[in-house]
């Protein structure tokens, strides 16, 4: 039984928000800079502007033993939240210090300023791999700092970020099979700076200005066998993790932290198969989660160069499914947190599955469906999702220049719970006259945490382009399973077809794994009279 705090790199500037002590032994913290207020806009010409974001700390260990927790917070709070609350952590606060016992590894924040200054702590299971660092095929990073720029991974490579190790980098891997990226190290995009083609400064920009060349930090390209586990990945340019017409890919105890600028999704896919996502904490400045068709970023004619994508080397990239996403920890500061859409640009998309997640902050739609191109999206779920909503959350809005400040006026603003929709985006169609369909979809035991109604949102574009057989069951908020909603909290649109919302009363019963055997004394006997007869009938 051991724990170990993994090394830490010093950042300029450093946030001093906390003290932390573990098992009685102060331990040390990592910094990375997060969004402060929902304030977006399209690419605008230039990146976002610091006054919009705020640093905080987190910590980065791995245990196998029950921890106790002290945390000293440097400025005064009244309370404290330990979240996901699935975790069942109760804190005390004794003379200004947060306690509690952490039973097993968990990815969580402690919150007590709300939203904002939020401690991050990811507290990793044990390493289950392990990689020979003088093997020929292994590129291992260890404790320290290594300006790596963009590291090319071949066939059979794996790539190993070792503890304490903070590497800044780009991953870039195009027709491969058998790709590891490794360890509990930090991946970090800091570096990576837009490439500006021309100066610009859009406002009231409703899509993005063409003058920057942006690299995603993890960007695989029709790879086979790909695994990436245990890393944190801090400060990215643009998506996290950036998968295409990729099979069979596993991405398992993956941090997500320190994205502030702009398009800084998570995890965006785009028509791959087999993919398993589970046990990461991922905050992001965009989508987290997203299963995409191909998108319609090219130059010229999209058609064309969204079919050279898809028909390539004799092989076909058309098709996005058999998808599993689970256990993972969703702070989503604008955007979707789990999500379909919005380029579909492929045949099929089917056979998705986000469970058993927890969305732990979150300002756009929770579950979402946003079909804007022409796949037919079937056969998905979302079960057991838990949704914690703030008490006030910040509405998104969009900024129409520098000038303009965040203020949120909406007090009473709920995020959409879930969303299915064909729709036409004058930027994300990029003109395609094609639209598709969605059918059998089922939200399953959902949980809201929420002072406000949810609201579910359903709609088709056209007679031959429906949103149908949607299920909505066993639907809870705040922990009370609920019969029905008013029309206004489940609007349902037009075109649309067979349109759900059930619960089952027995729901709970059917979970109940308590024997009522032996639950009496034998002497507590129970006695029927039956005046009229011998015994029962």
């Amino acid at each position: 039984m051991s724990y170990r705090v993994y090394p830490v790199i010093p950042t300029e500037p450093n946030c001093d928000d906390y003290r932390v002590f573990i098992n009685g032994n102060e331990v040390k913290l990592n910094t990375a800079r997060v969004s402060a207020v929902p304030f977006n806009r399209r690419w605008p010409g230039h990146q976002r502007q610091l006054d919009q974001t705020e640093e905080i700390q987190f910590l980065s260990l791995t245990s196998d033993e029950p921890l106790s927790f002290e945390i000293i917070p440097s400025t005064p709070f009244e309370s404290v939240k330990i979240r996901p609350r699935s975790l069942g952590i109760v804190p005390r606060i004794e003379n200004g210090i947060i306690k509690f016992t952490l039973d097993k590894p968990a990815y969580f924040t402690v919150e007590p300023y709300g939203r904002n200054h939020a401690l991050h702590i990811f507290a990793d299971p044990m390493p289950s791999y392990s990689v020979d660092i003088h093997d020929p095929s292994v590129i291992y990073f260890g404790a320290g700092e290594h300006d790596a720029g963009i590291i090319e991974l071949k066939s059979n490579q794996t790539l190993l970020i070792d503890e304490g190790a903070v590497v800044y980098a780009c991953i870039r891997v195009v027709d491969a099979e058998n790709i590891r990226i490794l360890g509990r190290g930090i991946l970090d995009n800091s570096k990576n700076k837009e490439t500006i083609l021309f100066e610009a400064n859009e406002e009231h920009n409703s899509a993005a200005v063409n003058n920057a060349v942006r690299e995603h930090t993890i960007q695989l390209e029709y790879c086979t066998n790909v695994a990436i586990d245990g890393i944190t990945i801090r400060d990215s340019l643009v998506y996290n993790i950036r998968p295409i017409g990729c099979e069979s890919l596993s991405i398992k105890n993956v941090k997500i932290i320190g994205c502030w600028r702009y398009n800084s999704d998570g995890i965006d896919m785009h028509n791959c198969k087999s993919v398993h996502v589970s046990d990461c904490f991922i905050r992001t400045f965009d989508d987290s989660i997203c299963i995409k068709g191909f998108d319609c970023y090219y130059d010229g004619d999209v058609e064309a160069a969204v079919h050279a994508a898809m028909y390539r080397n004799g092989k076909a990239y058309d098709v996005f499914k058999d998808v599993v996403v689970e256990s993972c920890v969703i702070w989503n500061d604008w955007g979707k947190c789990l999500e379909i859409g919005a380029e579909t640009r492929a045949k099929e998309i089917c056979n998705i599955n986000f469970r058993n997640c927890d969305l732990i902050h979150l300002t756009g739609v929770a579950l979402d469906c946003m079909n804007v191109d022409y796949a037919d999206v079937h056969d998905v779920t979302f079960s057991n999702v838990r949704i914690e909503a703030d008490e006030t959350v910040p509405k998104p809005l969009i900024q129409k220049n520098d000038a303009e400040r965040y203020v949120n006026t909406d007090t009473q603003y709920i995020p959409t719970t879930a969303c299915v929709e064909v729709v036409y985006h004058h930027e994300y169609s990029a003109g395609g006259g094609r639209r598709g369909k969605n059918r059998d979809i089922r939200f399953e035991n959902i949980h809201l945490l929420s002072d406000k109604r949810p609201r579910f949102f359903f709609q088709g574009y056209d007679e031959a382009h429906k949103t149908e057989n949607i299920l909505v069951s066993n639907f809870y908020l705040n922990g009370e399973l609920i019969a029905e909603l008013p029309e206004a909290n489940f609007n349902i649109g037009n075109y649309t077809n067979n349109i759900r919302f059930t619960s089952d009363p027995y729901v709970q019963m059917k979970r109940n794994t308590v024997s009522a055997q032996g639950q009496l004394p034998r002497s507590n006997f129970i006695k029927f009279d039956f005046p009229d007869h011998n015994g029962p009938v």
